[in-house]
């Protein structure tokens, strides 16, 4: 550090900056600020294309719908936080990324929701899916692959909302239906505080117990379901190591010879 002669005292003044420095630093920051304010005003980068992937079309088509005030609007102006909460306000979308794609273009990527189940109240119906969300109206009778989950009068549906409670225990335990499904299709199901059932279509009843173990449970019923005689009764796989079956519902005999532990 330069030192004064006499003093020895640090000669401060050398260190400052000249007033030319200083001069072009401002006017270095004015320019810049300019830039920006240029570039969020002008249509040096306006949207003029959004770009969703990872959506079918009906999805792709509701985000378009859900961010078309973006045309025109600057990229640099928009808040993309706010943008994504409104896209994934859309029933049909589980979450979404967007970015800017410069000069011109708004890129989302959406993972949409995945329908599992039918609600039915009375006449009315709706689309679930795998996190008891409801997605969507749907006419009666339609997605007849599904199974049915019946909600109660009292039970208040809105587009969008997440279910909780028995409904959406009952969502949950046919989810993984979804990924490893039954031999048989599944007619309906029904959930209480300790009990989740699935009514199959040739009438049989799957007994799930309390809803722990679900894709082991679902695993063991899959393999027995082949071997067993058609009938009304049930097959119990709330002790998935035990399953029990019956050709009513009354009786119980448990079945030997099935691995359940390896599903």
């Amino acid at each position: 550090m330069p030192r004064s002669r006499s003093g020895g005292r640090l000669e401060l003044d050398r260190l400052a900056p000249s007033a030319r420095s200083v001069l072009v630093g401002l006017l270095l920051v004015v320019l810049a600020v300019a830039c920006w304010v240029v570039a969020r005003t002008t249509p040096l980068f306006a949207v003029d294309t959004i770009a969703v992937s990872g959506a079918p079309a009906t999805v792709v088509r509701d985000v378009r719908g859900a961010l078309s005030d973006t045309d025109g609007r600057s990229l640099l102006a928009l808040d993309l936080p706010a943008l994504t909460a409104r896209v994934e306000a859309i029933p049909t979308v589980a979450s979404a990324r967007l970015d800017r794609a410069f000069p011109h273009t708004l890129g989302i990527a959406v993972v949409p929701e995945r329908g599992v189940a039918v609600l039915r109240q009375g006449a009315r119906s709706w689309l679930a899916s795998s996190r008891g969300r409801v997605m969507s109206r749907l006419p009666h009778g339609s997605r007849p692959a599904l199974p049915r989950v019946w909600l109660g009068r009292a039970a208040s549906v809105r587009l969008g909302s997440v279910l909780a409670g028995e409904p959406a225990a009952a969502v949950r335990a046919v989810a993984p239906l979804a990924d490893a499904s039954l031999p048989l299709r599944v007619a309906s199901v029904k959930a209480t505080a300790a009990e989740l059932t699935l009514k199959l279509r040739s009438g049989l009843e799957v007994r799930l117990g309390d809803g722990t173990q679900l894709p082991l449970k679902l695993a063991v019923t899959a393999k027995l379901l082949p071997v067993l005689p058609e009938s009304q009764g049930y097959l119990d796989v709330s002790v998935p190591e035990r399953p029990v079956a019956a050709d009513s519902l009354n009786s119980q005999v448990e079945v030997e010879g099935q691995p359940s532990t390896s599903a």
